[in-house]
């Protein structure tokens, strides 16, 4: 009798001290009720309660689990403990309308965190619910005042949206939304299939519009280049003939130079012996012409120039001048 007594006292202690030590792990925290209403919320570490007076009070949690296949599932229980860190919710593919009116199904992940653990118990009955409704709901208001192409590319936009509308609404739960996300957009096959026949016909234009302007840019550089290459040659010419214009000029002036100075010279030499320069030269000038005159084949001369008497004289004056003997007569040959 007196070991029953005993063990019931070391049962009894140990439900006491069980009931009266309470251990929170870090990042997790209790709602503590003293005889049904609010007492405290307990910090990480050892907490002393009062026994059977002090009791915490249990929430829905929602976990997710992997099954023996790989697979997460999610499951809902009610705990005591209320977990601090960020949760992640990976809520089902739901089916939405877009403004366009055309259905879609769509998934989200949403990234929440309990900053008030007091709000998380009282202000709401089951928290994971609410908040996975309340996504829904949302995120078919959102989508709904888009089209499907703005939806598919607008993914950034749905998220800010989405998670400006959940942080405030949940503010009020104690539960803070740091990120939301959307996993998959699907449209229906048929809209898939126009989709891709219209990414293809884009795709195709695209192709035909850079085809045309590579063409045109290489015409409009292949004309540039006939251009200037047509350029660059008048210019070569036009420089070339200027250049040769040019040296023609300096010779018929060096020729031209060289000949008066000869002229001089001789004229120089003519006057020193007595004899009359003018004569000479066109004497000179009457044997070039005489020479042209019978140097071609079959040219034949049966006359005299008009002036011969002059000419005689020329030839006197040339002969003077080069002293060759007295100067002809007129009349003499």
């Amino acid at each position: 009798m007196s070991v029953i007594v005993l063990v019931l006292v070391v049962l009894f202690v140990v439900a006491i001290a069980r009931s009266a030590l309470i251990i929170i792990q870090q990042s997790e925290t209790a709602v503590i009720e003293r005889l049904g209403s609010y007492h405290r919320t307990l910090e990480p570490g050892i907490n002393l309660l009062v026994p059977f007076v002090d009791v915490a009070r249990e929430v829905v949690w929602r976990y997710a689990l992997d099954d023996a296949r790989g697979k997460s599932r999610y499951v809902t229980n009610r705990v005591s403990r209320i977990d601090l860190r960020e949760t992640v919710f990976d809520f089902p593919q739901q089916s939405v309308i877009t403004r366009d009116n055309v259905p879609a199904n769509i998934s989200a992940i949403l990234y929440f965190q309990v900053t008030d653990a007091k709000k998380a118990v009282y202000e709401i009955a089951n928290l994971p619910d609410a908040i996975e409704k309340l996504t829904q709901t949302s995120l078919r208001n959102v989508i709904g005042e888009m089209d499907l192409d703005e939806t598919l590319t607008s993914r950034d936009i749905i998220n800010s949206k989405l998670k400006a509308i959940l942080d405030q609404a949940t503010m009020k739960w104690g539960v803070k939304v740091n990120r939301v996300e959307l996993q998959e957009v699907s449209p229906p096959a048929e809209i898939k299939g126009a989709m891709e026949k219209q990414m293809r016909a884009e795709r195709d234009r695209r192709a035909s519009i850079l085809e045309a302007e590579g063409q045109k840019a290489s015409r409009i550089l292949e004309s540039e280049g006939i251009r200037e290459s047509q350029v660059n040659q008048a210019e070569g010419d036009k420089r070339a003939r200027i250049l040769a214009a040019e040296a023609e000029a300096e010779a018929r002036l060096k020729v031209a130079e060289a000949e008066a100075q000869a002229i001089q010279r001789l004229a120089m030499q003519i006057q020193a012996i007595g004899g009359d320069a003018t004569q000479y030269l066109v004497a000179m000038r009457y044997l070039d012409t005489l020479r042209e005159m019978v140097s071609g084949q079959g040219n034949k001369v049966v006359y005299l120039p008009y002036e011969a008497s002059a000419l005689m004289t020329s030839l006197s004056a040339l002969g003077s001048a080069f002293g060759g003997g007295a100067p002809l007569r007129d009349g003499q040959a």
